[in-house]
């Protein structure tokens, strides 16, 4: 497979074609090589539109959802950003390119491992990485400007919300399958948050995450 052929299809083809349109951002995609952080099988599909697996049935999200994800966040390089969900680390680099620091946290001790092999070989200093369930919200105290959730919730938990700081964004996939809301949210005030809908996807929840109570007749 010829990389950088792949790359630039991809990025002509699936990521401007879908309205990622930041010049920055489609330069960071170009640097920063998404082939170097899928599993090694399966180097071949890391430009193709899908999600790709990862071990214990987790995946990385679609180029086209990262970048979609990436945009709407518009990271400052003077700005705190967690991450939900290290996975495998591809994310969590693009993050660190832009931001002052990157707290990710990733439930698996496999995966957390892998991901931070490759930040390290990639050079990639400004991330602390911690083991830990976070699909409630993440118990480290601490107001965050960016907040990037990159597995599904069914509801957004409130923990969430309380630790963005004012002007904060953050990017979460919340509902149930088939149909899921990419979703933006803005805290304004001390207690208030704007909400935009970007898109529908779908996309595997983040693990342990608790079902809302549902009625039943």
């Amino acid at each position: 497979m010829n990389i950088e052929y792949a790359r630039e299809n991809m990025i002509k083809q699936q990521l401007r074609t879908w309205e990622v349109l930041d010049d920055q951002l489609l330069d960071l995609l170009q640097q920063v090589p998404r082939e170097d952080f899928v599993p090694p099988a399966l180097r071949n599909l890391a430009f193709v539109d899908m999600n790709i697996p990862l071990d214990e049935e987790q995946v990385m999200m679609t180029p086209g959802v990262e970048a979609r994800m990436l945009q709407a966040l518009a990271v400052k390089s003077d700005e705190t950003v967690l991450e939900v969900g290290s996975g495998s680390g591809y994310v969590t680099a693009l993050l660190a390119k832009q931001a002052k620091q990157v707290y990710s946290v990733e439930i698996s001790p496999h995966l957390l491992q892998q991901a931070g092999e490759k930040l390290a070989a990639h050079g990639i200093e400004n991330v602390i990485l911690e083991q830990g369930d976070a699909a409630q919200g993440w118990n480290i105290p601490n107001m965050y400007e960016v907040t990037a959730i990159t597995g599904s919730l069914p509801i957004l938990p409130p923990a969430f919300l309380e630790s963005m700081s004012i002007g904060g964004r953050l990017f979460a996939i919340i509902g149930d399958a088939p149909v899921m809301a990419a979703t933006l949210i803005t805290r304004v005030r001390n207690r208030g948050w704007s909400r935009e809908v970007l898109f529908e996807t779908e996309l595997p929840p983040l693990k342990n995450v608790q079902p809302p109570e549902r009625f039943v007749l």
